[in-house]
């Protein structure tokens, strides 16, 4: 399955819109406002939040946390490195990796060496741009929660 996620670069409200190929809202992306910590919530098109994405503070590399519902579900750590990006993760699944090249704007997110979706981002004017392609029976709504993290930790 194909998304677009369209991010503004300057609004007050960090509130955006994950879109399918027929320009159909499937996914919210809200975040909370006033707090010292990132904290984002990735909803559906109805408003039923699906994971809660919460920035860990105090550490040297970007560390998130993605929650679904009360529970823990995964925590992505930011490797060291300049011109390649490499962010593991850690979950109770198979082992995955974010990797890509700062320059060219693309990443892959893989399991087990097999690539789960690939991510391409466009700058365009007022807004980031990111075209996501998820492999078949992937979950689509945490692949979209990684490729908010990965905006969050590599360009902010």
């Amino acid at each position: 399955m194909k998304y677009i996620v369209k991010q503004k670069l300057w609004s007050l409200m960090d509130k955006f819109y994950v879109k399918d190929q027929q320009d159909n809202v499937v996914f919210i992306v809200d975040s909370e406002r006033f707090t010292l910590a990132k904290k984002l919530f990735l909803t559906d098109n109805q408003g039923k939040i699906l994971f809660r994405i919460e920035q860990r503070l105090m550490k040297l590399l970007p560390v998130y946390e993605i929650y679904k519902g009360d529970m823990l579900y995964a925590v992505l750590k930011k490797k060291p490195g300049f011109l390649k990006a490499e962010i593991e993760i850690e979950h109770n699944g198979p082992y995955c990796l974010i990797s890509g090249d700062n320059l060219s704007l693309e990443f892959s997110i893989t399991k087990e060496g097999n690539e789960m979706a690939k991510i391409s981002k466009k700058w365009s004017g007022l807004s980031d741009t990111y075209a996501v392609d998820i492999a078949t029976d992937e979950n689509d709504a945490f692949i979209i929660a990684m490729v908010i993290c990965i905006d969050e930790m590599i360009y902010e």
